[in-house]
């Protein structure tokens, strides 16, 4: 994820802090202070430092259960609304979703149960009823751990309770209808939350309700584009009328060709025709700003956007730009020329042309 940065491993699992995170705990750093000088600043880093803790152990939960089933993960993010564990994939099997998708609350309620056992929930319960400043550090905790688990149980995507959600209707129906029906649900839930926050006075909860809604329509899409995919081959998807740039080529034949067409992404070949990397408009900006017209496309192009033949399956493709975050790969035929490329914008209008068509 862009705007994030590693801070260690567990497990070789990368743990990413995106910066509105970075930002965020200072802020609450600089209100604590306000609010009680270093004594309190202290006190309400650590609570933050050890809820995050229980957000990654959350985040373990699903991992550790995916990994049963075969699915692997390639990093954690923590964003200031908690925190994202990206997988290669998701198991698809009801019964392997539905686990995957409890396991993180379970983690969160295992939290609580075992701060309710040490403390006793008397003293807790005492704790709670005083004024928040008053509440000791692990009553907090074990309170919160409850409500990470109350709010992820919410059945509306992205949180955990839309994928257990989503299990429970494929016992009944094919995934596709499944996700499109609980996000239906989602969405009914996100105007439910937008409505009461707003005539509550609750701005955050009309926040928690874009997010929702957002949420539930991007797994909507997610799914249906998968399921599209699984019917074609790359052929079927690629851009074929695209512009290349050879390697000898500089910064400013790139800028070029982003003023005088609608590519974003630039294919940048060999002297026979044979891709060897590719150069994105954001990379394109950045070496424009730092080598400037004259630095050479060979030097800023990537050289890790994988090329797939042009018979592969489309699903395979957009996998591969799921999992490392490719903007697009690149289609070659039997001898190696590229022939095309496959982006995310052209399979973004793939998709809404198969929704428009009629049904049968």
């Amino acid at each position: 994820m862009s705007w994030s940065f590693s801070i260690g491993s567990i497990s070789g699992i990368r743990i990413r802090i995106h910066l509105t995170f970075a930002l965020f705990f200072i802020w609450i750093g600089a209100a604590f202070w306000n609010e009680g000088g270093m004594a309190a600043m202290a006190n309400g880093l650590a609570y933050i430092l050890l809820l995050f803790l229980c957000v990654v152990l959350h985040e373990f939960g699903h991992i550790l259960t995916a990994r049963r089933f075969g699915s692997q993960t390639l990093d954690v993010v923590l964003l200031p609304i908690g925190g994202v564990a990206r997988m290669k994939c998701i198991p698809e099997k009801p019964g392997q979703e539905l686990a995957v998708a409890l396991a993180g609350p379970g983690v969160n309620l295992v939290i609580a149960a075992v701060l309710f056992i040490l403390l006793g929930s008397q003293t807790i319960m005492q704790d709670v009823a005083q004024p928040a400043k008053n509440v000791s550090l692990l009553s907090q905790l074990a309170v919160a751990n409850i409500a990470l688990a109350v709010f992820n149980l919410v059945p509306a995507f992205p949180m955990d309770g839309g994928r257990a959600l989503r299990a429970c209707l494929s016992y009944r129906m094919d995934r596709a209808a499944a996700t499109k029906l609980a996000t239906r649900i989602g969405h009914i839930l996100a105007f439910g939350f937008g409505l009461f926050g707003f005539v509550s006075g609750y701005p955050l909860l009309m926040l928690v309700a874009l997010f929702v809604f957002m949420g539930a329509s991007a797994e909507n899409n997610s799914t249906q584009l998968h399921q599209l995919a699984r019917r074609l081959r790359v052929s079927d998807a690629m851009i074929t009328q695209f512009s290349t740039l050879p390697v000898t080529s500089r910064i400013a034949d790139a800028v070029a060709l982003l003023i005088h067409s609608t590519q974003h992404d630039i294919p940048i070949v060999d002297g026979v025709g044979k891709p060897i990397g590719l150069l994105t408009r954001a990379r394109l900006l950045r070496a424009l700003h730092d080598l400037g017209a004259d630095g050479q496309v060979a030097d800023v192009m990537r050289t890790d956007v994988p090329t797939v033949s042009d018979r592969a399956e489309l699903e395979d493709a957009l996998r591969l730009m799921d999992e490392e975050n490719f903007p697009a790969v690149m289609v070659a035929d039997q001898r190696g020329h590229l022939i095309g490329m496959v982006t995310l914008e052209n399979l973004d209008q793939m998709l809404l042309l198969a929704r428009l068509q009629p049904r049968e």
